[in-house]
């Protein structure tokens, strides 16, 4: 509608000067009496000269007016509309025909001349802007921050920008004509004509590698290569190479990989897997040490139902309690428990696991679970060869000893010394206490045999003595014994054997004072067992409990209770255990002693107690056996401190970590920001991308820059993605030469959009070539992220001065690295100075008070230390000063 009414307006001016111009000609032809013909052909000329004005609607117009004209003017009879003349109407007929094919052509020869026009304006455009966009192209190629190779099907250098060239510290001179493969390691360099050959089979087609180019000064660098084959002058093709500097990332890379290893090797040289299972989604997780244990495949999906499916037939029931009781009261568990594999082996599993929460709020158990069969082994193994010395020991009456000569005192002496002599075994012995037992004509002779040892520092001395015992008895000893000489030429210790030889001396009298010995030793024995923590049992020959100790009752133990069942009975971990077990039993069926047996039971209220207990054999005159005798201790205490300190350890490492994901946490519009800036970009050039590529003619050089564009904003969001990423990764601390600068510009790369939001301007003051620390870049960015969220929330409430937070890194008088981390907010009053770094201590109403105390403990553990520095006016500062890498130094 606006079209016509636009041709409408065009056409009034036409159609107005054209009538008058009809009128001036119709008077003149008036005046002259000119021929029908003549003012025919005058109408003609004058609607074929306006119709060169561009309107064909005006100029049909004036047509018709003009044709109305000659038959009302100069048709006879005059002023009628009717042509009488015959000849006249061919006339008016070839008029309208020619003057309106001429106004037609007229027309169209105009619209063509301007459609002409218009295309050469377009294609002089065109030219133009191919020109700057070649003249882009070379300036992005040459000064672009990347490598750039031009390169032809043969592998030589056809092109190569200032920046690649200067990276491999070459002029471009020097690499322009030259093979491509130069600058590849020789074993690299098959990869890349592989690579470069692939290109050139399927033209357009991008292709992306990683490789290592070699500089000029044979030094090494990491780089993506992202190349295309294209056809160029004369239909030849080339290969354009974009190269990637990714150095540094692969060096990360490969640090994650040697960590993660590291981490693989570890579990495997502990026999220790990790799980992870989510009891809200019932997904699990399993390391490969987890599944090595189990005797799985990697590939089968964990679940609990595979623990219970592979654990001992005797141990499923208390590990399905287990696990009900946690997912029920989702709360921590311990358990051990045994395992029946495939092919018959039985292994002990010892499973740890504690609750914790995702971020998402979900409740996962995360735990660990230790192979504890060569430790069981050992452990039995060691107790029985303690118990095979001691029963040999006590056996043949022979105890083991070591005397310093100079100190005057036993540096070791064996159980059976301790009842030679009628000692205790925790009983300290002085020199007064030994002459004492020793009967005073032997003393003379002792003393000779150690200045002899003395004088002579070699030889094997052998010398009898008696012992009088404290009940009067006396027992006769033959000892030998050697010197050892000590590094400094001298004789440190005797090392002997005490033997009891009363019996070979007089048989009766042995046999009188052994048996009143052994009387009021056994009594003795007694009183110390009903004094200590420890109990006495006795069991028959079927192995049940036939006697206990009265004061068992200390341990929370009903000696009643117990009387009459075997051991193995009484126990609470027979069923995760059995190879424990078995071969305890097979001791006990081949009459042997045991050492050391430590086993899980319950006290009387039902809480589980850990209980230690050795054993021997006892036969009548006959030798035949009549059961066991021997000890039990309660080492529960010991057990679970031990435990505790691990979960401690544990609760540590957890805390720093939970610290870390919740400061991503208020950092989520910041990298949400940063994150969306660059994806953003990446949607605009692809768009634009797609638009050079739809047009009947592809701008390819548009389209490479697009995606050029979207190639670096790729790697910006990836940055962004790396740092968080860091930052929520939960493993070992990794200690590395780490330059305090940098790390400081990747903390100010992830708050920025922070210190927008709440308007606060960021000055730094980096001091540059500062001294390497060794440190752990996440944990050090962990302190620097929360300064400076702490500075930014100290200046929430100011408003009459500029809020500005300065970070300096310096190298205070001792020669550590300092950084510091100033505000102009609210400050830190002097009352609370002395305890804002002190754990659970805030000043915000819903702080939790262990920021600046996570923070104090990490720079600590890095050797440094964390304070506050009072300053003039308002605000504070915090800095913390870090030694030197030693290695940097040397």
């Amino acid at each position: 509608m606006r079209s016509q009414i636009s041709s409408l307006k065009r056409s009034a001016p036409q159609f107005t000067f054209g009538s008058i111009t009809l009128a001036v000609v119709t008077l003149s032809c008036l005046y002259l009496h000119a021929h029908f013909a003549a003012t025919a052909f005058a109408y003609l000329l004058v609607v074929l000269l306006f119709s060169l004005m561009g309107s064909f609607i005006a100029s049909s117009a004036l047509c018709i007016l003009a044709i109305a004209a000659l038959a009302y003017y100069f048709a006879p009879p005059a002023f009628t509309l009717r042509i009488e003349d015959p000849q006249d109407l061919p006339v008016v007929v070839a008029f309208f025909i020619v003057s309106i094919v001429g106004t037609h052509l007229i027309g169209k020869l105009r619209q063509e001349r301007e459609a002409a026009r218009v295309a050469a304006g377009k294609l002089q455009q065109s030219a133009a802007d191919l020109e700057d966009r070649e003249k882009r192209w070379r300036a992005i190629f040459e000064h672009n921050p990347a490598m750039y190779f031009m390169v032809d099907e043969a592998g030589t250098v056809l092109n190569v920008n200032t920046f690649g060239a200067t990276q491999l510290g070459y002029a471009r001179a020097e690499l322009t004509g030259q093979s491509v493969l130069r600058v590849f390691l020789e074993e690299d360099r098959a990869f890349v004509r592989k690579c470069i050959r692939r290109c050139l089979e399927d033209i357009g087609q991008s292709r992306t590698w990683d490789v290592q180019k070699v500089r000029k000064d044979g030094s090494v660098l990491w780089v993506r290569e992202n190349a295309k084959a294209m056809l160029w002058a004369d239909n030849q093709p080339i290969v354009l190479i974009a190269c990637e500097d990714i150095t540094e990332r692969k060096r990360t890379e490969l640090a994650l990989q040697r960590s993660e290893a590291h981490l693989a090797q570890a579990q495997e040289l502990s026999h220790t897997g990790s799980f992870s299972w989510n009891a809200t989604s019932g997904e699990a997780f399993w390391s490969k040490e987890t599944f090595r244990i189990f005797q799985l495949d990697p590939e089968t999906a964990p679940a609990p139902q595979l623990v219970i499916e592979r654990t001992h037939p005797d141990d499923r029931v208390s590990v399905k309690e287990t696990i009900d009781r946690a997912m029920r009261d989702l709360r921590d568990f311990e358990h051990e428990y045994r395992l029946l594999l495939p092919d018959g082996s039985v292994k002990h599993i010892h499973a740890r696991a504690r609750v914790t929460r995702t971020a998402s709020g979900e409740i996962e158990f995360v735990g660990a679970a230790t192979d504890i069969t060569a430790a069981r082994r050992a452990e039995q193994q060691l107790r029985r060869s303690e118990a095979y010395l001691a029963e040999a020991q006590h056996l043949s009456h022979t105890g083991s000893w070591s005397w310093d000569v100079y100190g005057l005192d036993f540096v070791y002496r064996s159980a059976e010394v301790d009842r030679l002599f009628g000692f205790s075994p925790q009983e300290s012995v002085s020199i007064e206490t030994i002459r004492s037992r020793i009967h005073p004509d032997d003393l003379p002779r002792l003393q000779e045999v150690q200045r002899q040892a003395i004088e002579h520092k070699e030889g094997r001395f052998e010398y009898d003595f008696r012992i009088l015992l404290p009940d009067g008895g006396i027992r006769r000893i033959h000892s030998v014994a050697h010197v050892v000489v000590g590094s400094d030429g001298n004789v440190s210790e005797l090392i002997g054997t005490h033997m009891d030889v009363t019996e070979q001396h007089a048989a009766r009298e042995r046999l009188e004072n052994t048996l009143a010995a052994l009387r009021e030793s056994e009594q003795r024995f007694r009183d110390y067992a009903e004094t200590a923590s420890d109990w006495l049992w006795e069991t028959g020959p079927d192995h049940q409990v036939t006697h206990l100790s009265e004061h068992t009752s200390t341990a929370g133990i009903l000696a009643k209770r117990l009387m009459g069942l075997p051991r193995w009975d009484i126990a609470r971990d027979v069923e995760e255990e059995p190879e424990k077990w078995r071969q305890h039993r097979a001791m006990l069926e081949a009459h042997l002693p045991f050492r050391d047996l430590v086993y899980r039971t319950v006290n009387r209220i039902g809480s589980p107690i850990y209980v230690r207990t050795s054993g021997k054999p006892f036969f009548d005159g006959k030798g035949n056996f009549l059961g066991y005798r021997g000890v039990s201790t309660d080492i529960t205490a010991t057990i679970r401190a031990d435990q505790a300190e691990q979960e401690l350890r544990k609760a540590q490492a957890e805390l720093a970590h939970v610290t870390r994901v919740t400061t991503l946490g208020e950092l989520t519009t910041t990298i949400a920001h940063e994150i969306n800036q660059p994806l953003a970009a990446i949607i605009s050039n692809a768009d634009a991308c797609l638009g050079w590529m739809g047009r009947e003619a592809p701008n390819l050089s548009a389209a490479r820059s697009s995606v050029e564009w979207i190639i670096e904003d790729a790697i910006r969001a990836s940055e962004v993605i790396r740092r968080v990423r860091a930052l929520a990764k939960k493993g070992e601390i990794e200690m590395v030469a780490l330059d305090i600068n940098e790390v400081v510009k990747d903390v100010i790369a992830l708050v920025t959009r922070e210190l927008v939001s709440h308007r606060v301007s960021l000055r730094t003051e980096l001091t540059a070539a500062l001294p390497t620390i060794l440190g752990d870049r996440i944990q050090l960015q962990q302190v620097i992220i929360n300064l400076v969220m702490n500075g930014i929330e100290a200046m929430e409430a100011v408003t009459d001065r500029t809020r500005e937070l300065l970070i300096q890194s310096s190298k205070d008088d001792l020669g550590h690295v300092q950084l510091a981390v100033t505000d102009c907010g609210i400050g830190v009053a002097e009352d609370d100075a002395d305890r804002v770094l002190d754990p659970f201590f805030t000043t915000k109403a819903s702080g939790l008070g262990m920021g600046l105390s996570i923070c104090r403990s990490i720079v600590e553990a890095h050797g440094g230390r964390l304070s506050i520095v009072h300053k003039d006016g308002p605000g504070a500062t915090f800095q913390f000063a870090l030694p030197q890498h030693k290695e940097a130094v040397s």
